[in-house]
């Protein structure tokens, strides 16, 4: 079954709950309500055989309503057909997690949590993955402003002697092969 066929069968079992395809340049996209996103993708996995989940990604449609939109990137090894499912989110409504149908939805998910403050019901270990505990803003929405906002937290960078100068490996310029290249632990014998 290739990915325009997948689409199609797609279409006849969710019917109204895809609200709808678009192909482009060989890539199949397929929107669904937020309702039905999760049956959907646990059909693609079980059904369809799209046992990879390549990726979770969201986009902020700042000042519009909904405001988020998830996408979920999907390739099935044995078919080797790459497929793109989004659903729109409201600013103020949860995903269900989707880590119960792939494990590696875990990481996806919290960092579109920690990024955009998208929360994942059920999700087995929702907390922030970049940022630290009690940040209080999301970096990736769209009112972030690219100089960033304040901080407690004091500017390393800037504040003198750089954290790992002068640290314990050193590498030499050489026209050794890589191996040779490599980082050594630097030797506090001289």
């Amino acid at each position: 079954m290739n990915a325009a066929q997948i689409v199609k069968a797609l279409t006849e079992k969710f019917g109204p709950a895809i609200t709808g395809t678009t192909e482009f340049r060989g890539e199949h996209n397929v929107s669904v309500t937020l309702e039905s996103l999760k049956p959907l993708l646990r059909y693609c996995r079980d059904e369809l055989g799209f046992d990879y989940l390549v990726d979770i990604s969201s986009v902020d449609h700042y000042e519009t309503e909904p405001r988020f939109e998830m996408v979920y990137e999907l390739y099935g090894m044995t078919h080797h057909e790459h497929l793109r499912v989004k659903a729109m989110l409201p600013e103020d409504q949860n995903v269900p997690t989707v880590t119960d149908i792939w494990l590696t939805a875990n990481w996806h998910e919290r960092e579109a949590y920690d990024m955009m403050g998208i929360k994942f019901d059920d999700h087995p270990d929702l907390r922030r993955i970049l940022m630290w505990e009690g940040y209080p803003f999301f970096p990736l929405r769209k009112e972030f402003p690219l100089a960033g906002k304040p901080s407690d937290m004091p500017e390393i960078a800037f504040t003198g002697i750089a954290p790992l100068e002068g640290g314990p490996f050193v590498t030499c310029p050489t026209d050794a092969d890589t191996i040779d290249r490599e980082p050594r632990a630097k030797s506090f014998d001289s």
